[in-house]
This record gives C-alpha cells, sequence and structure tokens, in this order.
C-alpha cells in the first residue's frame, strides 16, 4: 500500500497512497494524530486482547444480520443495505473502494474479519470536524470505544505521524515494551512481517487491522465454524 519516492535510504521518503480510499485513510489518520495517544507502550495493548476480542466477537450478530443468504459472506448489495440501515451516508462509488479493499481474497463477499475492518475503518473515515460531536459514528457506541482502541494503537505506532507505520517504528515500539531483551527485535521484526503482507516496508491502517484480527484470533471464529 502506497508507493515510494525517491531513491535511496534517505529518511525523508514521502508515501504515495496507491488509491484514493487509502489516500483518504492516510488524512484521516494524520488529523486524528494530531490529538496524540493515550497508547503508552505496546503492552497495554496486548494487555486488552480479551477485552478487545470480546467486543469484536458480538459484531458477529451483526454480520448475520446483513447475510441476508445466510452463506457466512456480505457481497456489496448487502454491504449498501448495511450502510443504510446503520445511516452510514457514503457515496455508492465509496462504497463498492471500501468493499473491493476488505475483500482480500477477491471472492465476492466478505467474511467476518474483512467486515470488522470494514467497520473499523469507516470509523475512521468518519473522523470529520462534523462528526466529532456527534456521540456515535456509526451507530455502535460500544464498538465505536473498541474501534478507538484501536486507532489510538495505530496512532501511538506511527512515531512520525506520516499516517503509516515503518519497520523502524514497529522496533522502537517493542523495544520500549520489552527493553533488555535480546528477542525483542525478532518479535517486532515478526509482528512487522505479519502487517506489511505487500511486503513494500510501510504499513497502513487497513493492513495494520488485518494483522490485529489474527493477532487476538478473530480469524478462528470463521475456521470453527468451517470445521
Amino acid at each position: 500500500m502506497g508507493g515510494v519516492l525517491g531513491k535511496g535510504e534517505s529518511p525523508k521518503k514521502v508515501w504515495a497512497p496507491e488509491t484514493k480510499l487509502e489516500a483518504k485513510m492516510v488524512e484521516a489518520m494524520q488529523r486524528r494524530e494530531s490529538h496524540g495517544s493515550s497508547v503508552k507502550s505496546f503492552n497495554t495493548v496486548i494487555l486488552k486482547f480479551p477485552k478487545i476480542d470480546e467486543s469484536l466477537r458480538k459484531c458477529k450478530a451483526i454480520f448475520e444480520q446483513f447475510d441476508e443468504d445466510s452463506n457466512e459472506a456480505i457481497d456489496q448489495e448487502e454491504l449498501k443495505k448495511c450502510f443504510t440501515k446503520l445511516e452510514i451516508s457514503f457515496t455508492e462509488e465509496e462504497i463498492n473502494d471500501l468493499f473491493e479493499a476488505c475483500d482480500i481474497n477477491d471472492d465476492l463477499g466478505m467474511k467476518f474479519s474483512e467486515f470488522i475492518v470494514l467497520l473499523c475503518l469507516v470509523y475512521l473515515l468518519k473522523d470529520e470536524p462534523k462528526a466529532l460531536h456527534a456521540k456515535s459514528r456509526i451507530g455502535m457506541p460500544n464498538l465505536e470505544a473498541t474501534f478507538e482502541t484501536l486507532v489510538d494503537t495505530f496512532v501511538f505506532l506511527d512515531q512520525n505521524k506520516d499516517g503509516y507505520v515503518s519497520k523502524n517504528e514497529m522496533v522502537a515500539a517493542i523495544n520500549e515494551t520489552t527493553s533488555g531483551e535480546r528477542s525483542s527485535g525478532r518479535i517486532a521484526m515478526k509482528r512487522f512481517e505479519e502487517m506489511d503482507w505487500d511486503k513494500n516496508g510501510m504499513v497502513n491502517f487497513k493492513e495494520f487491522l488485518f494483522a490485529f484480527t489474527r493477532w487476538i484470533g478473530i480469524d478462528d471464529i470463521e475456521d470453527d465454524e468451517n470445521e
């Protein structure tokens, strides 16, 4: 996600978003980053994994409600109905862009973990001045508190506030958590590789979310049901 402009290993690399949706994600994240993060260490986030997991699993009922044909996937038409029901005012082009971005298997249907990522992206993209004073952005206050934790975690990791997490930033975050442990560098690299699935050296919020759902075991729900 995103391309490099310029050559060499200069710290002044500029990352150009590859799609309009990615550009909107980066812009919204940078706007959020101007407020700072309440996360003090990656370890505090790890301790919240069980609570985040529990909150996200409650989304399953919402997912099943909009999966009208009960095929364990939400197609584009079902997603449009979902947006209408939740009173999310996105254009058809924006909905299609979100669907395409989150349907990572290109099978024209979003699985549960992909649906969670999409809702969290909607939460981020609704972070507009006119929406900031609203009590709820997407009509699910409890879930939005969890989404805010995920946004807050990304803000913590993105130390230079450019809307992306670099390998060095991930290493720095993990090193702060596990200071004095020789394995901290390997842990950081493993976590980063799990996020950077297009292997371009930078992680955007969508990539981070997909990795996070795997870390806390959301994918396990689908595996269990398919056995």
